[in-house]
């Protein structure tokens, strides 16, 4: 197979472009069973273009990883902006995770398959997406709720992403469940605990 002649463009735009479709590949076929060969055709690239980007196929798969914990850190944060009480932060900060997860399947399914990639740094970069969104609803707790223990807000935030991240799973088998259905079952099982704890 050929590769396809090479439209010239920005240096950070290609980039993004690499990632973009490695995510699609990665997603499609898992990580192991990828190829760079694969990914360049996809792109139109040489596959040494690709290596010096990116060192490795590791090094893509690490670049995709950061991409989608960026976007899913940007989108959260967003979500919560402004937000005048507890229940509608949350609220609404489970609902840009769970129409995050519904947009970007791909991103996700590459979050989701961390089991292949354990002790290898992809999976320190797994684990550090999980703590960017601990880190970001315990600081959403410090606004909104009692702050005086904080090993419980941090314990709670760490509950709130872990009953997510199952909760997101088993939407993947329900394709009927809209984004604002999960939001509504996750809420109807945390809100109870938390709002005994709003200020």
């Amino acid at each position: 197979m050929t590769t396809a002649k090479r439209k010239r463009m920005p240096r950070a735009e290609r980039e993004r472009q690499m990632i973009d479709i490695a995510e699609e590949v990665f997603a499609e076929r898992g990580y192991a069973a990828s190829s760079m060969d694969e990914i360049a055709e996809r792109v139109g690239v040489s596959k040494p273009m690709l290596y010096e980007y990116f060192n490795s196929k590791e090094g893509l798969l690490l670049a995709c990883i950061q991409q989608s914990r960026a976007a899913l850190r940007e989108v959260t944060e967003r979500a919560t902006v402004g937000v005048a009480t507890a229940e509608e932060a949350l609220r609404l900060g489970l609902l840009a995770f769970f129409v995050f997860i519904r947009e970007r399947r791909q991103a996700w399914s590459l979050l989701r398959h961390e089991m292949a990639l354990i002790g290898t740094p992809a999976a320190d970069e797994i684990e550090q997406t999980r703590r960017q969104q601990t880190d970001l609803i315990a600081a959403l707790m410090s606004g909104h709720f009692d702050n005086g223990d904080d090993l419980r807000a941090e314990a709670s935030a760490e509950f709130v992403v872990g009953a997510c991240e199952r909760l997101a799973i088993w939407c993947e088998r329900h394709d009927e469940v809209t984004p604002e259905m999960a939001t509504g079952y996750a809420m109807d099982l945390l809100w109870d605990g938390l709002n005994r704890r709003t200020r």
